[in-house]
């Protein structure tokens, strides 16, 4: 009987010593779990590709109300950090009507790109002459930067990787971010449009190489091809660079050879205009200059929306795809 109540008694000692290592044991997995699910998970998720996203993002930047149109292309969950683009649209425009006219988004879902449409102030931006923003004082090369801003930290966007293109107004705004947003914009692409005179272009000095390629009709009825002073149909009026002379900018900008590559592209729709390509290559860090001049093109964006009659802003060529060809001039670049 003694030796049966020594082995009770021994059970007894070692039972609370299992059944601490049983709790400690039990509270380390607790533990455990509690570390995974609190973990910040910095990587898009591995889960199925989510559809496309489109949506209006409103701001408030310099005390004034600010909005636009965000499209997340299909599969954006899984891609990592994307490229972006802002698609600027024209006076008078809107960024539902830029979309008609300069449609990325089936590059954007193909290449997962993020696209913004953004809105100016009373439809219009502060290009440098003297537009409705211009004359209120409007600072639009702040408000991109503070979309950029806005973007890298709330989506996953490469800030190495953002690009700036539009028609018109749109296109005169991405000229005047080429030259003071250049710690952000990688690369511009610019139609319809030049460089502001008077002050943008005196002053544009972006501190490093800025890859330009600019689309322009010849007989574009509201922004001259040839330059000087803007008169037609209702525009903001101003003083602008001739197509060439916005060229010869960026090309010195960048350090291009002046003595381009020209080529005749194939007239695939005969519709009345001929594109010829001008390429000035071996700038610095690899940076190029194109030059696209759209034969009896109007003020139009090429295989864009006609989106008034051609009496009005002359011929929308379809020799080239505007939107492929700024995307593949684009993605060869990065902000260094």
């Amino acid at each position: 009987m003694k030796k049966l109540n020594l082995q009770a008694n021994s059970i007894s000692i070692f039972l609370p010593d299992i059944t601490f290592h049983m709790r400690t044991l039990l509270l380390l997995f607790t533990l455990t779990l509690l570390g995974v699910s609190c973990k910040k998970d910095d990587t898009p998720s591995t889960s199925a590709d989510k559809p496309s996203e489109q949506k209006t993002i409103n701001l408030t930047i310099d005390g004034n109300a600010r909005s636009f149109i965000l499209y997340l292309p299909t599969g954006y969950n899984n891609a990592g950090k994307m490229p972006l683009i802002f698609v600027i649209h024209g006076g008078s425009g809107t960024p539902e009507g830029m979309i008609n006219i300069a449609n990325f988004k089936p590059i954007a879902d193909r290449d997962k790109v993020v696209l913004v449409y953004p809105a100016g102030i009373q439809k219009n931006w502060n290009d440098g002459r003297p537009t409705t923003p211009n004359q209120l004082g409007i600072n639009d090369v702040s408000f991109f930067n503070q979309m950029c801003d806005y973007m890298i930290t709330n989506y996953f966007v490469d800030r190495t990787k953002i690009y700036a293109t539009g028609i018109s107004n749109g296109g005169f705004m991405s000229s005047r971010l080429g030259c003071e947003l250049s710690n952000r914009i990688a690369a511009i692409a610019v139609d319809a449009a030049t460089i502001e005179a008077t002050t943008i272009a005196p002053g544009c000095n972006p501190g490093r190489p800025l890859p330009a390629i600019y689309f322009h009709g010849t007989t574009d009825p509201l922004v001259p091809f040839t330059g000087g002073q803007m008169t037609a149909g209702g525009t903001a009026g101003g003083t602008i660079l001739s197509h060439f002379q916005a060229i010869d900018k960026w090309v010195v900008i960048n350090g291009c050879n002046p003595t381009p590559i020209v080529t005749d592209l194939p007239d695939i729709a005969n519709d009345g205009t001929t594109i010829k390509q001008r390429v000035y290559s071996g700038g610095a860090n690899g940076s190029e200059v194109v030059s696209y001049v759209v034969l009896n093109g109007g003020h139009t964006w090429p295989q864009g929306l006609q989106y008034l009659s051609e009496s009005i802003i002359g011929k929308t060529s379809q020799d080239i795809n505007a939107c492929e060809v700024i995307w593949s001039f684009f993605k060869r670049f990065k902000r260094q």
